[in-house]
């Protein structure tokens, strides 16, 4: 293919005219032989190599070079006919800026071109544009994209053009296929009851013969990868629809460790401590029973709470707190850590008088800015594929929708207390207070 010779070879210093590209660096651009160009020239077009006699239509080369780009990168050699004839160029200056141009204004996102000009013995001159595609897909300024079949170019298809937009997405954690997990491990029912929530819109059961799971994971929800001749559900699919044995078994990081102190600080003695395990459903749900154990739960702020008409009680009294910010809180504990992080699990403490969710996440390039941000609503999301299902009715909760600006606001008003949040030493925590 041309474009690895291209790579692969070293570049000589020729003589030739140098290359620049003074519009984005004083560092001249490197060069390529004539040797070592011509042997690629001789080699006839292909993916990777497209030959023009002169630079005439604006528009159709700048779509050949968009192909090039989204098809991995490749080289297009302006004065050289199809019949890999020399025939040198009158303005190759000009050639040469107006390529500049095409890449730095016609082209989103911008192309940083290498471009070579070589000049032989007889006087002819020939432009040479390396085009290397690192963020793609690319696309025309119209907004059109274009793709390489050997040494054709086509305007991509909805299916190849969704194959670049995913490439260009980043791979999360929660993709991950879950390591010794099989599609045994999924709990059906759980599962099914999430689908069948679709019937008529997404769903079409009179179009499925059974339940194929197998096909519902990996094709509807994208929640499984095939991997060899078996289909593994990935992590999300784990943490969201496992068997609540197996996911303690597969994912134990996933487990909320819960503490209910004598006090107001971790110095405190412990009164129960517990180690919740479990999908994310039976995590949320084990994770409210446990602070209902300790606290009361409120959906607005009576009058009077009940503790607050005895007097000289031999006990302090339950604290109180808004029940939409406790469920805000858990939710944001389960669907947003940081599955990466192996060493930290996700702890919730009670106090006597505040409640404390400490949760895996990097802190690395989260604070402080997006710390800020997240107050205004901004998302931080590092598993949106588990949080959209998660927050989904259909996945069975009853949930406090508005994220932690509703939490803040809801846990102040109540309480009469700001909400604290710090992110340091890899950890996110939240300490919201109750009242009595």
């Amino acid at each position: 293919m041309a474009r690895r010779k291209f790579r692969s070879n070293q570049r000589h210093e020729p003589s030739t005219e140098r290359s620049f590209q003074e519009y984005i660096s004083s560092i001249p651009a490197p060069q390529t032989s004539r040797t070592e160009l011509m042997r690629m020239v001789r080699g006839g077009e292909d993916t990777f190599l497209e030959l023009k006699v002169k630079l005439s239509n604006t528009e159709k080369i700048t779509q050949e070079i968009v192909a090039l780009a989204n098809t991995g990168g490749g080289l297009m050699v302006f004065g050289v006919n199809d019949q890999m004839r020399v025939e040198g160029l009158d303005d190759a200056e000009g050639v040469q800026e107006e390529l500049v141009r095409i890449c730095r204004e016609e082209i989103q996102p911008a192309i940083v071109p290498f471009i070579d000009r070589v000049a032989f013995d007889n006087g002819r001159r020939i432009v040479a544009l390396d085009v290397v595609g690192k963020t793609r897909p690319y696309r025309t300024r119209d907004g059109r994209f274009y793709i390489r079949i050997g040494s054709e170019k086509r305007e991509a298809s909805r299916e190849e053009l969704s194959a670049l937009i995913d490439e260009a997405r980043p791979f999360r954690y929660e993709n991950v296929p879950a390591i010794g997990a099989r599609l045994s491990d999924i709990d059906e029912a759980h599962l099914w009851s999430f689908v069948k929530e679709f019937e008529g819109d997404a769903f079409d059961e009179a179009s499925v013969l059974g339940y194929p799971t197998e096909e519902v994971l990996k094709r509807d929800l994208l929640l499984a990868v095939e991997i060899g001749n078996e289909t593994i559900p990935t992590v999300a699919a784990l943490l969201l629809f496992g068997q609540d044995e197996r996911v303690g078994e597969l994912l134990p990081r996933s487990s909320i460790t819960v503490t209910r102190f004598a006090g107001d600080a971790t110095q405190a003695p412990v009164i129960e401590r517990a180690q919740l395990t479990g999908n994310l459903h039976t995590l949320y749900e084990s994770a409210l029973h446990f602070i209902n154990r300790y606290c009361d739960l409120w959906d607005a702020r009576p009058r009077r709470f009940p503790a607050s008409d005895v007097e000289d009680a031999p006990i302090l009294a339950r604290a109180n707190y808004h029940r939409g910010a406790v469920s805000e809180g858990i939710s944001n504990a389960l669907v947003h850590r940081d599955l990466a992080l192996r060493d930290f699990v996700t702890r919730l403490h009670i106090f006597d008088r505040s409640i404390e969710i400490i949760n895996p996440r990097r802190s690395l390039g989260f604070a402080p800015s997006a710390q800020k941000a997240i107050r205004y609503g901004v998302p931080q999301r590092i598993n949106p594929q588990l949080a959209a299902i998660f927050y989904n009715k259909a996945y069975g909760l009853t949930l406090t929708h508005g994220g932690l600006p509703e939490l803040l606001h809801n846990s102040r008003t109540f309480s009469g207390r700001r909400t604290e949040i710090f992110a340091f030493n890899d950890e996110f925590r939240l300490r919201f207070y109750g009242t009595t």
